[in-house]
């Protein structure tokens, strides 16, 4: 799929509102000035609450400036292997498996 680091909806959301620890802030800070990655399900989890229309506008410019990878066949796939192999919640699978691929 490509390189980097695919970030979690829990770290979009914390540093969105500055609740990172500093060391951490400036290693996602790196990680977003360079195109950030999501996952299809990131985008749904991170967009999915009704908010203010400043931060539903904050949330929805960091997404249009992110790399989105959508649900494919393969995530899928592997999705399923992970399902079977560790207990682990259907999003965060399908996080891990788009990371993994």
């Amino acid at each position: 799929m490509g390189q980097g680091y695919l970030l979690d909806s829990n770290v979009i959301i914390g540093y969105l509102a500055g609740q990172i620890p500093s060391s951490g802030m400036d290693i996602v800070s790196e990680i977003v000035s360079n195109r950030p990655n999501i996952s299809v399900i990131s985008q749904i989890e991170v967009l999915r609450f009704n908010d203010t229309p400043e931060n539903e506008a904050v949330l929805e410019e960091f997404i249009n400036m992110s790399k989105v990878y959508p649900l494919s066949n393969n995530v899928v796939e592997h999705t399923i292997k992970l399902c079977k192999q560790i207990k682990i919640k259907l999003p965060d699978a399908i996080i891990a498996a788009t990371a993994l691929l």
